[in-house]
């Protein structure tokens, strides 16, 4: 973070000082863990469902913190705070005032945030110091984090902006006033929360909403309701997808045998070559949005394709593939799961056993709402449609996927219900064999991270999850 006095942390906050000195300089990151205090840090005591941050304020000063942001005194050096979420996006906000010459970049969308956030990240850094959250820290926490970690040689903050309701996104672009907005797509995660995709298509036009007439609203030509946002923006308007309007498109796709996409780049300014190091169609779309953000930066098109072209997946359980010594692949995309990306990862995995079986481990999809059975059975027959050799299915929610696919009569695979995470490593041991991929995907709350580890290293996980 930039190096701000406690009196200035103080003002900002509309906080009063316990126990502190006003000369006292926060030099090091503001941190929520008292574990990851450091010499310099602030440590924000955020109170949670299971633990109060105020209750550790002690450790995280005995690590080297300067002070906490608190709610209450709490025996140590503190800026004491109405609400610390509050000051946290505050205290954010100041800094980006601070920062001369940044460019903040905001996107959101129903899937695909972090890996776009990740490919945009990367191009950026080749113009000078880029800030990017670590993992998805998208929420009205991990974003004001995220900025804070920003320094006085910052020159470009990507954020990714999540929503689980209306007003959401316009709070975060109120902590970071975005230069360049990206709208990845509008589905059907978090309906459950938002009740139709109309209603999530409001909520992720707030970013273009947020900007102004000097700005840039980058839009998927290839979703209606994001090309429609281009009437609720001042900005300039700029698109990408797979259509002929699109201003930044792909064309000449083709997929190797891993799954992994190579496309021609085209721009009004030129066209180049790209071959994504990332598995799956679906991340072609993720690359034409940040290619978009790219060209607005000013970067040539022959190097907006060669860094696109180098750039290798950072975030975990994200179609994450792995050949294990026995020629039996394995693909993680176990961090998250919502309909349309679980039928993307359907398909990759389809195309690489082209040569083998194609299974699929999948656990619920959460925040569907009324139409969580409806969807469960839709994706269960598209997988049997798309002929996997074999569902398992992880917990009671997940059971409907199972029903879906029995509707398809002429599909053959194997179909197991299983309760736990043990229960499916189980399942896979006796069915897996060299050349064959399986695909091991739920929501974050079904933890199936755990089968893909236990797959990889041949050994059952302790503990199980209701998905």
């Amino acid at each position: 973070m930039i190096p701000l006095a406690l009196a200035r942390i103080a003002e900002i906050t509309r906080g009063r000082l316990d126990g502190a000195s006003p000369e006292t300089v926060v030099s090091g990151p503001v941190v929520i863990d008292s574990r990851k205090a450091e010499p310099g840090a602030l440590f924000a005591a955020l109170r949670g469902e299971r633990s109060d941050g105020h209750d550790f304020a002690g450790e995280a000063v005995a690590a080297g913190a300067v002070a906490v942001l608190a709610e209450r005194e709490v025996g140590a050096p503190a800026v004491v705070v109405d609400d610390v979420l509050a000051a946290m996006g505050a205290l954010a906000h100041a800094v980006v005032e601070r920062l001369s010459g940044v460019t903040v970049i905001g996107l959101t969308g129903s899937a695909g945030k972090t890996s776009t956030k990740d490919l945009l990240s990367h191009l950026a850094a080749r113009l000078g110091p880029t800030i990017a959250p670590a993992g998805s820290y998208n929420n009205e926490i991990g974003h004001p984090l995220t900025v804070l970690r920003a320094g006085e040689d910052t020159r470009y903050l990507v954020l990714e902006m999540g929503a689980r309701g209306l007003g959401h996104i316009t709070h975060l672009t109120r902590i970071a006033p975005p230069d360049i907005g990206i709208v990845l797509n509008v589905g059907s995660a978090h309906i459950g929360e938002f009740g139709s995709r109309d209603v999530v298509a409001r909520a992720k036009g707030e970013l273009v909403e947020a900007l102004s007439a000097q700005g840039t609203a980058i839009l998927n030509a290839d979703d209606p309701l994001v090309r429609a946002m281009a009437a609720r923006t001042s900005a300039v308007v700029v698109t990408f997808g797979r259509g002929p309007e699109a201003t930044v498109r792909a064309v000449d796709e083709t997929l190797d045998d891993a799954g992994r996409s190579q496309f021609t780049l085209v721009t009004p300014e030129g066209s180049a070559q790209v071959s994504l190091r990332l598995h799956g169609a679906h991340a072609v779309a993720n690359a034409l949005a940040a290619a978009a953000a790219a060209r607005r930066l000013g970067i040539p098109v022959g190097e907006i394709a060669e860094a696109l072209s180098k750039a290798e997946p950072v975030s975990r359980w994200r179609m994450e593939v792995t050949e294990r010594p026995d020629g039996v692949t394995v693909v993680n995309d176990a961090y998250n799961a919502n309909p349309e990306s679980v039928r993307a990862a359907i398909d990759t995995v389809v195309h690489m056993a082209r040569e083998g079986r194609a299974f699929a481990v999948l656990g619920g999809m959460a925040e569907l709402g009324a139409s969580t059975v409806r969807e469960h059975e839709k994706i269960g027959a598209y997988a049997a449609r798309r002929g996997l050799a074999g569902l398992i299915t992880v917990g009671e929610t997940a059971a409907a996927v199972l029903k879906g696919a029995e509707q398809v009569r002429t599909w053959t695979g194997e179909r197991v219900q299983v309760e736990d995470v043990g229960a499916a490593v189980a399942a896979l041991a006796e069915r897996l064999r060299p050349g064959d991929v399986v695909l091991i995907k739920g929501s974050r709350v079904a933890g199936l991270e755990r089968v893909a580890q236990a797959v990889l290293s041949a050994a059952p996980p302790e503990g199980s999850v209701d998905a």
